[in-house]
């Protein structure tokens, strides 16, 4: 695959962190809410096993939030999500599926509930913003919708526990997994959520004092030599294995929550008053005829630049592969696609054409690991 060089400009924001992992060797960006995201320092295969074994840091600045304040935040984020927050508690993280009145998926955010009178609804790939005013305005919402300039670095990996601790002492241990709290580095508090998009473990620290941040940015680097950090991003491989899905990769606007495996999401009985539960109900009762499911495949390299027509023995289509990489723990090329329902069983036999040669695989559960 050709690579590019990216012209920046006002519009393709930098982050905070940009001249840094410049000078740290980043090989590679996307582009995620207008922003720069890192997306390789050299090996993504070196990167893999430097993540499962070590400790990384993140710029992961282009996870924009959107703040939501004011007397009807509360009935406003719950209008934008399947999700029954009813019950949601203050300093505490949630997945929460965005959608539209037609039950198609337009996020799949992580929601912060400071209060009931403030929230930041941390996004995936897509101008929510947008759709939040929309339905504020047309619902005549007393609330006041903006980005915030916040810019997340993300400490990930099984070492980052100790990397953390070392900074912020025993507190931190404290912090369960999608729970929130400030913490204080050299006189500046920093709001620190036990997250990110690995299975690997870590944190996500959300900068609002830029320069503390980036005084932080080099301390982790400084004090973390004995945990073998390095600088590093969302990880293709790690993030297939554990199908971490990607928003505008593995599903979007044309797909649902039922196809997209997020069930225990859906909460459909609740009294809870949200945009697209009629049709969600609907699609329930008649039931789904696609679902996003594993594939392996018989070889050893993939560029998944768009979506790639999977087939069965016969030359049927049965579904669409949206995302695939190299597998060095399965030593093959393994993915995420869209399946079509008869052909859900596990093992089912799948044909895929890459770079004009035609490989075998099968059909699998998700995750892989």
């Amino acid at each position: 695959m050709k690579t590019f060089s990216i012209a920046k400009s006002r519009r393709l924001r930098s982050t905070p962190y940009t001249s840094r992992i410049e000078k740290q060797g980043v090989t590679a960006y996307s582009i995620y809410n207008h922003m720069l995201l890192p997306a390789a320092f050299g090996s993504i295969e070196e990167s893999y096993h430097h993540l499962k074994k070590n400790v990384q840091v993140w710029d992961v600045a282009g996870e924009r939030q959107v703040e939501i304040i004011g007397n009807d935040a509360a009935e406003l984020v719950q209008l934008m999500t399947c999700r029954d927050l009813s019950k949601s508690r203050d300093g505490r993280c949630y997945y929460c599926p965005v959608i539209d009145d037609k039950g198609g998926l337009i996020n799949d955010p992580v929601v912060l509930r400071f209060n009931k009178n403030r929230w930041w609804i941390s996004i995936a790939d897509s101008d929510v913003i947008l759709f939040a005013k929309g339905l504020a305005i047309g619902n005549k919402f007393d609330v006041n919708i903006f980005e915030p300039d916040i810019n997340i670095m993300a400490v990930q990996g099984p070492k980052s526990f100790k990397l953390m601790e070392k900074v912020f002492g025993e507190k931190i241990k404290k912090l369960k997994f999608f729970d929130f709290d400030y913490f204080d580095f050299k006189g500046t508090k920093h709001l620190i959520a036990q997250s990110g998009w690995s299975k690997q473990g870590g944190y996500e620290v959300y900068v609002e004092n830029t320069n503390s941040g980036l005084e932080l940015y080099d301390h982790l680097f400084e004090i973390g030599k004995e945990f073998e950090v390095k600088p590093g991003c969302p990880n293709i491989i790690e993030r297939i294995e554990s199908a971490l899905l990607s928003y505008g990769n593995d599903m979007d606007n044309n797909d649902n929550p039922f196809e997209c495996g997020f069930d225990k999401y859906i909460n459909l009985d609740s009294d809870v008053i949200f945009l697209g539960k009629e049709k969600l109900k609907k699609i329930k009762s008649e039931g789904i005829t696609r679902k996003l499911m594993g594939v392996q495949i018989d070889a050893k390299i993939i560029d998944v630049s768009g979506s790639i027509n999977l087939k069965d023995e016969n030359n049927n289509k049965i579904g669409e592969l949206r995302s695939g990489c190299y597998s060095p723990h399965f030593e093959k090329v393994i993915g995420i696609a869209m399946i079509m329902k008869p052909y859900w069983e596990v093992s089912q036999l799948v044909k895929i054409e890459i770079n004009k040669q035609t490989f075998d695989g099968k059909v699998c559960d998700l995750p892989f690991i």
